[in-house]
């Protein structure tokens, strides 16, 4: 797609394109103060955002689920969850069902840590949906998993193409 300056700005698409990346870097920027303030690599802050994003599904994540989601080999995953664990942030379980299976687990001192530091966000962020309604809320959530999806899809092609 190739448009002038003019035509840009003109179409509202590439303006929620514009806002979208505003969000994203501002998200960011929280998440970087987040982790230098708590000592934090900032794939230990993804890591964190992963596990508690399962623990909200109810989906168990083994040690080498989360390396694939993170992207990292073996060593690196090994690596993190060491240093997570060392925190007090993460624990390992032996699955209930599947004794030779590793789970990972978020210590509530991690859920208390990001909570104490997200949570004014997160606040602001509710307050400022009250100008929305649900209907509209409704569209803002298919527009974000849409995005989301889109731009899931757009890494993987581009990870399969590199050589």
């Amino acid at each position: 797609m190739s448009m002038n300056a003019e035509e840009s700005r003109q179409d509202p698409r590439l303006r929620l394109v514009h806002r979208l990346r505003a969000a994203t870097v501002e998200f960011d920027l929280l998440g970087a103060e987040f982790a230098a303030r708590h000592g934090l690599h900032p794939t230990d802050l993804r890591a964190l955002i992963a596990l508690l994003d399962a623990a909200r599904a109810e989906r168990p994540v083994t040690p080498g689920r989360l390396g694939e989601q993170l992207r990292l080999n073996s060593a690196g995953t090994t690596a993190l969850v060491d240093r997570l664990e060392r925190l007090g942030l993460v624990r390992r379980e032996r699955d209930a069902a599947d004794r030779r299976r590793v789970l990972l687990t978020v210590e509530p001192r991690a859920v208390d840590l990001g909570w104490s530091f997200f949570g004014p966000a997160i606040g602001a962020l509710l307050t400022a949906m009250d100008a929305f309604t649900p209907a509209e809320l409704d569209t803002a959530e298919r527009f974000l998993a849409a995005m989301t999806t889109a731009t899931a899809d757009t890494r993987a092609t581009a990870a399969r193409q590199q050589p």
